[in-house]
């Protein structure tokens, strides 16, 4: 038969990969070549390709995060910068350390401080009116995803409304001091029932009392187990310059699930209103440990509308999780959940899977529209190999590290002592 017609029967056949243009990664095992990448040099280059972001996931010690970090760092030779928005374990201040970046580190009994809402600088192309506008609406944005989170419920309309009542009077209480509003201001707003009745208008008498739940929603993180990292002024400022920057939200993983995912909220807020600048130049935004956002849609919904913006702005997304039944966790079919985490996977050209247990593959057939061949190779793939989905085009990998780079991603080190 023709290879045109061997390529439907039988996915892997020996061609030129994705070209000569792109970062090393290592072997590709059907071509006996090297297999290089770079989403920004294919992207309206590639027949296909129609976003830069990509999907990582592989079980526990088969090295997709020594290949997440191995992208970054080989990155950073083609000008890139990379930004970690939160790092719930910690793996990542090392690499950014090492390449000349710096991690923040937030936790109790540390310095850090961190201001969700701070207003990222306004980029010269837009008017100062509009980004008010902007930034308004990103605050009220993270409160949302905040109060949701809190709740384990949507919000009422009465409550959206009370949120941007609070909002406002939060910016000018702030106003009169010089900085920006912060979460403590909003908490104070919700908690002050007559002022917000008289801020209502048409509304008085009904805004007290929907704030309520929202009140005791926001007290936790100016109150609670998450006191003092996020409602006070930013100790550190968004460098855009520097080649990597990560949250390491490591000090914090004793916490309940709610608590990380309310801090990796706050942390991402931080970070991604500062990559609003479209002039910015071409970044990655790593978010790792995904099985713990899935099962919030709160924090779902706030990464799917960075994904539709990762274009715009020059953005290429990584999202790495273990298993792809982790998308299908996030909420029962038909429901806005599983909606948001199966768009997520949509948006995402690239997508590499490492090895997955043999009870894993149908919901990787079924998710990634897997053929039988390609399905069937997932148990039986070595450490550091890998099945790469490119625009509908796939390869199987062998990621090769620098000795150097094998001591520096080391995550095995107290194992192996």
């Amino acid at each position: 038969m023709t290879t045109a017609v061997a390529s439907a029967a039988y996915p892997f056949l020996a061609e030129g990969g994705l070209g000569a243009n792109g970062i090393y990664v290592g072997t590709d095992l059907h071509a006996e070549g090297s297999f290089t990448f770079d989403p920004f040099s294919m992207y309206g280059k590639v027949e296909g390709f129609t976003n830069p972001n990509l999907l990582l996931a592989g079980v526990i010690g088969q090295g997709k995060s020594a290949l997440a970090k191995s992208l970054a760092l080989r990155s950073i030779a083609f000008g890139h910068r990379v930004y970690v928005p939160s790092d719930p374990k910690g793996e990542w201040t090392a690499v950014a350390q090492a390449l000349g970046g710096s991690s923040i580190v937030l936790g109790p009994g540390l310095q850090g401080r961190l201001n969700p809402l701070d207003a990222p600088p306004r980029p010269p192309t837009v008017p100062e009116v509009e980004w008010e506008g902007e930034v308004r609406k990103r605050r009220l944005l993270l409160l949302g995803s905040l109060a949701r989170t809190v709740l384990g419920r949507d919000l009422l309309p009465r409550e959206h409304t009370v949120l941007d009542v609070a909002l406002a009077a939060a910016a000018t209480r702030a106003a009169t001091s010089g900085r920006p509003p912060l979460l403590g201001d909003v908490a104070h707003a919700l908690a002050d029932g007559p002022s917000l009745d008289l801020a209502g208008g048409q509304l008085a008498g009904r805004l007290g009392e929907a704030a309520r739940d929202l009140a005791h929603a926001m007290r936790r993180l100016v109150f609670g187990d998450l006191a003092g990292l996020f409602d006070a002024p930013s100790t550190t400022a968004f460098d855009p310059y520097q080649p990597m920057l990560c949250i390491d939200l490591s000090r914090l993983d004793g916490s309940d699930d709610t608590a990380l995912v309310l801090a990796m909220t706050c942390a991402s807020a931080w970070m991604e209103g500062a990559l609003t600048d479209p002039h910015g130049g071409k970044r990655w935004v790593i978010y790792d440990e995904a099985w713990r956002l899935m099962r919030h849609p709160a924090l779902l919904l706030r990464m799917a509308a960075q994904w539709k913006l990762s274009r715009r702005l020059g953005i290429a997304n990584a999202l790495i999780a273990h298993r792809l039944s982790d998308l299908l966790a996030a909420g029962d079919a038909g429901s806005q959940s599983r909606a948001l985490a199966e768009g997520l996977l949509a948006d995402c050209s690239t997508r590499v899977i490492y090895r997955q247990e043999a009870d894993q593959v149908h919901a990787a057939r079924t998710l990634l529209g897997l053929t039988s061949v390609e399905a069937a190779a997932l148990p039986h793939l070595n450490r550091g190999r890998g099945l790469w989905k490119v625009a509908g085009r796939s390869f199987v990998v062998q990621h090769q590290l620098h000795p150097a780079e094998l001591q520096l991603f080391d995550t095995d080190a107290r194992m192996a002592a």
